[in-house]
């Protein structure tokens, strides 16, 4: 059933971008095009409402960070909530990561005696991490989740579709006084006082189409919501362009520019940490399932290495021990010297113990290539609102 779930995603994606070709094909696409447009409509209703508060925000009384972005995946977002964690840990902020844990697995809590009568205690969010010991698997918390919590050890975080649920319980149980809403952008049910928007430099606004005919979560013009807007995956070169057409939509928002910048290789079976110059003129082969495999596979070609064989499956792919193995085997076949991953995916894999061609994951981080002074600003923002603002304007 799972394998024909991603067939199935993965045929909608080639129809959406246009990989595939023929009568069937396009009049799919007209079909998805008409749904966008009830889809828009529906979105900017949504927010409407909640500007009137007919649909009413709850504040939690702390500060909440929303990191999110207008399309569906690809715009590197992980790495960036990492780097806010980190800052505000740095800066004494008491930090919770709410994540809704996409594709994780809840575990089935046992039922009480009272609950045959038809009343349920609701379930409390799933604690990956209380800031101190990580406490649930990738399968349970979500990659993404799991990931956030293993690279940051003293950051609390959890899961649940219900993010103020999840808030109250960081504040109240665990004396939070930071939220960072993980892909927070359209939770309108949180009141957030930043709205951190990423915008992906090779992608910015997806196919320009919106779902289900495009990868668009919202219409471009919505960025005027955003407080500071991050250019991932930026080159060095010049993003005017870009930066012109972010203008059009919002005229205030801090503009910072940012890259990924791969730190080192990391063995996936020991943990042993392996420079990058090993991947200069190495043959390898590459395997990952995220939204923007592209991305990675030219990473590695402008590190240096020979990429001989790729194998690409959807995003958030849960990897069987026999794939892994299927994959292993042609690289031994073709006599390659490592195989390479993204951090997200190793942690995706099954356990291994001993394996025919070494394993690393590219082990990444943000680099801050221009806005060093709006960075340095946002960060103060949060952790020393004070010493910037006096309260009642920062809070209003």
């Amino acid at each position: 059933m799972g394998q024909r779930t991603e067939n199935l995603e993965q045929f909608a994606i080639d129809v959406i971008l246009e990989r595939r070709h023929g009568p069937r094909a396009a009049i799919l696409r007209t079909l998805l095009y008409a749904l966008s447009f009830i889809y828009e409509r529906l979105v900017q209703l949504r927010l409407f409402l909640y500007r009137r508060r007919i649909f009413r925000e709850r504040a939690l009384g702390c500060l909440v960070i929303s990191i999110g972005n207008l399309t569906v995946g690809g715009t590197g977002k992980t790495p960036i909530v990492e780097k806010f964690a980190r800052a505000m840990r740095a800066g004494g902020r008491r930090v919770a990561i709410l994540s809704r844990g996409y594709k994780s697995v809840p575990r089935r809590a046992p039922r009480k005696w009272w609950e045959i009568f038809g009343r349920k205690d609701p379930l409390p969010p799933r604690i990956v991490s209380d800031g101190k010991t990580l406490l649930l698997d990738s399968l349970t918390a979500g990659d993404e989740p799991y990931m956030l919590a293993n690279n940051l050890k003293d950051v609390i975080v959890l899961v649940d579709k219900d993010r103020v649920k999840s808030g109250l319980f960081a504040i109240k149980e665990l004396k939070a006084d930071t939220l960072l809403l993980d892909d927070g952008l359209q939770y309108l049910h949180l009141k957030h006082r930043l709205d951190i928007v990423l915008i992906d430099r090779q992608a910015p606004f997806g196919n320009e189409y919106l779902l289900p005919r495009g990868t668009l979560r919202e219409p471009p013009r919505n960025l005027r919501r955003a407080s500071y807007i991050f250019i991932t995956k930026s080159t060095g070169a010049p993003n005017d362009e870009l930066i012109k057409r972010i203008r059009r939509y919002n005229r205030t928002a801090e503009i910072i520019e940012c890259a990924h910048q791969p730190l080192h290789l990391q063995d996936v079976l020991t943990g042993e940490q392996v420079p990058l110059e090993r991947l200069r003129d190495t043959y390898i082969g590459s395997i990952c399932g995220i939204a923007a495999p592209e991305s990675f596979e030219d990473g590695l070609r402008k590190l240096g290495a020979r990429l001989e064989l790729s194998k690409r499956y959807t995003d958030h792919h849960r990897y069987t021990e026999a794939e892994l193995q299927s994959f292993i085997n042609r690289c031994v076949r073709r006599d390659l010297e490592m195989i390479v991953t993204t951090e997200k995916d190793a942690v995706r894999f099954p356990r291994l113990t001993k394996v025919d061609v070494p394993i690393y994951f590219l082990r990444v981080e943000i680099e801050i290539l221009s806005g060093h002074e709006s960075w340095e600003h946002c960060v103060a923002r949060i952790c020393k609102p004070q010493a910037l603002l006096s309260p009642e304007r920062f809070f209003a």
